[in-house]
């Protein structure tokens, strides 16, 4: 494909160009409504604290142009094939920092399985190396792996913002390693930090959370941006507009930048819908429902929880906060000082009768369908303290997680034959995703106008549309490149490239409280028995001459309803006999045999009658 000429990455060395691929969306006004003023949150509940002034972002400190011996590592440990076990290694003249450490929920063929967390071999031995961990925000997907992979790496000193290291000390305490963590607060996105020869700065992002933090990695061959997850909110609640057009600053003629990009939202058209929208869509509900309100959200949406509980404070109702995540992460919030309100506003799930249905508002998780969440258990009649209502309001606040469709359908299907209220994103805007869309990434680009583009932090397909969003405005493809997991992108003085050397990469399961000891081989069998089931075959023989004692017993187990299946199971109990029968009785008995016989021969005569596969289990006993 032949680049579009009118691309031409602004440096500090010449004016930015004015064509139309520069051409930024116009932004939208601050709504100032006066009406809305006493809805909105008494403190700040925007990504950073409003008593902290909003000042540009940190210009780049002049370096010494690097020779071309001189290279930085850019190595992705996950999040490049996947949504989720988000980690990234920069290595620079031997030293090392990384940047997120997420875990990764299980897919729909790994049984059992709690999560998935990063494959870190690659710092087997460079753990001296490592001058820090960086985290952009509190997610689980970009924090959840510390507990396991902390020990490993010999604890170095995490930089995170105030409310991530809140969220990572109660996920470190939940493993009672929080004695072991050593943490810098970033107190503002205008911090520098030196961590050995890399040079940090922060600049503030819009995301689902608060306190969200993008990293400016500085060296003398590359000046690497990473917002983390982020969305544009042009349109806020509180604070303002999102810009990012003062990062353009970190692409100069004699070091360049790579934007690292988060492209979630690369196949979606539009822009995601203003938070100050939601607030609107949401206030008028609660103003007008005839019964009690009932919102389920993401627990780690402390901003809009924060901005509910005023609205309905000023509305003189009440609110019950409801499901583990939700109540922690709120505490943490108010604990840190990032949200307030009337101690009498809150009260506890179980006294909501005590009050008219109008004067209630529930706010709680399950908004995706999980199975003991709070909103299922509500949908299901389960739950202690709340039975739904045909006078209820029932808000889904929330987008839908890939591969959580069927289950919010079955929610949705439950909620909808007890209730006349169902409100969510499809009829409503009540939610507005972390996520940015199609034409905010073309936003994106052209204000930090990037030498070099890396789509990351999704599965395979989205890194190449977030790819080609960027070329549908011009920007030039050979500088454009989508690493894999273990891939290795090398930059010096003569440019980025790809190198044919990969690093391995595998699936790391965390299964209970075993980590990485569940192998390919037990999914296999895990597989096999969600799949088929299993059959277990106890044959009694003589030790002296292997001949069968007795009449073999049968078990099954998610394979057939042996009463039902007398029949077959008569027929399978014959074919046994007469496999062990078979036996030379003129040979010791060998017991490693008999079961393989068992198994396979078993494993034939049933797939021929049902065409089945059950995991197969001999058990012999010699007397």
């Amino acid at each position: 494909m032949t680049p579009i000429k009118n691309y031409q990455p602004r440096t500090n060395s010449r004016p930015a160009p004015r064509g139309r691929f520069w051409g930024a969306r116009p932004k939208k006004p601050i709504v100032t409504n006066e009406a809305l003023k006493p809805y909105l949150p008494t403190t700040n509940t925007s990504n950073r604290p409003t008593n902290t002034p909003i000042r540009p972002i940190a210009t780049p400190i002049r370096t010494a142009p690097a020779s071309s011996e001189h290279k930085l590592k850019i190595i992705p440990l996950g999040g490049q094939e996947e949504v989720g076990r988000n980690m990234t290694g920069f290595e620079y003249d031997g030293d090392i920092v990384v940047l997120d450490m997420g875990l990764q929920f299980p897919e729909e063929d790994m049984p059992g399985i709690d999560y998935i967390i990063p494959d870190t071999r690659y710092l087997k031995g460079k753990e001296r190396q490592i001058k820090g961990i960086l985290l952009s925000h509190g997610h689980l997907d970009h924090i959840g792996a510390l507990p396991h992979i902390m020990p490993q790496l010999g604890w170095p000193t995490v930089y995170a913002s105030k409310m991530t290291l809140a969220l990572v000390r109660r996920r470190l305490e939940e493993s009672n390693l929080q004695n072991y963590l050593k943490a810098y607060e970033i107190k503002s996105s205008q911090e520098r930090l030196t961590l050995g020869k890399f040079k940090i700065n922060f600049f503030d992002v819009t995301h689902s959370i608060m306190d969200a933090l993008g990293v400016i990695i500085q060296t003398p061959v590359v000046n690497v941006i990473h917002p983390g997850d982020w969305r544009y909110d042009l349109n806020p609640v509180t604070g303002k507009p999102t810009d990012f057009s003062a990062l353009a600053q970190w692409n100069t003629k004699t070091v360049p930048s790579v934007l690292m990009m988060e492209s979630l939202g690369s196949t979606k058209e539009g822009s995601q819908i203003p938070e100050l929208e939601v607030f609107r869509n949401i206030k008028q509900l609660v103003e007008k429902a005839p019964g009690r309100i009932i919102i389920a959200t993401f627990s780690s949406m402390v901003e809009r929880v924060s901005w509910i509980i005023n609205v309905a404070e000023t509305l003189g109702k009440k609110v019950a906060l409801d499901g583990y995540s939700m109540k922690t992460t709120i505490e943490i919030a108010k604990k840190v000082g990032y949200i307030k309100f009337k101690p009498t506003t809150l009260i506890d799930i179980k006294r909501a009768h005590d009050y008219p249905d109008n004067k209630v508002v529930i706010v709680c998780t399950g908004a995706q369908g999980e199975d003991r969440a709070v909103l299922m258990r509500i949908a299901n009649g389960e739950h202690r303290s709340i039975k739904i209502k045909k006078t209820d309001t029932i808000i889904f606040s929330s987008s839908v997680i890939p591969g959580n469709e069927r289950s919010i359908q079955r929610l949705k299907d439950s909620l909808y034959r007890q209730c006349d209220n169902v409100i969510h994103k499809e009829l409503m805007g009540v939610h507005g995703g972390g996520h940015a869309l199609i034409e905010d990434i073309k936003l994106l680009i052209r204000q930090v106008r990037p030498h070099y583009f890396l789509p990351i932090y999704a599965n395979h397909y989205l890194l190449k549309e977030g790819a080609k969003v960027a070329m549908s405005i011009g920007f030039p493809p050979q500088n454009i490149f989508i690493l894999d997991n273990g891939s290795i992108a090398e930059v010096s003085a003569n440019g980025l490239k790809v190198l044919d050397q990969k690093i391995p990469i595998e699936y790391v399961f965390v299964d209970g409280l075993g980590v990485g000891d569940v192998s390919h081989v037990v999914l296999r069998d895990r597989q096999m028995l969600a799949a088929d089931g299993m059959v277990v075959i106890v044959v009694t023989v003589d030790a002296r001459n292997g001949q069968l004692i007795g009449s073999p017993d049968i078990i099954s187990r998610g394979f057939v309803y042996m009463k039902d299946n007398k029949k077959m199971i008569e027929e399978t109990r014959n074919k046994i006999k007469q496999l062990v029968k078979n036996q030379n009785p003129a040979v010791a008995t060998d017991e490693n045999y008999i079961k393989d016989k068992i198994r396979n021969e078993i494993g034939q005569f049933l797939f021929t009658k049902l065409e089945r596969r059950p995991m197969i289990l001999p058990v012999v006993i010699e007397v």
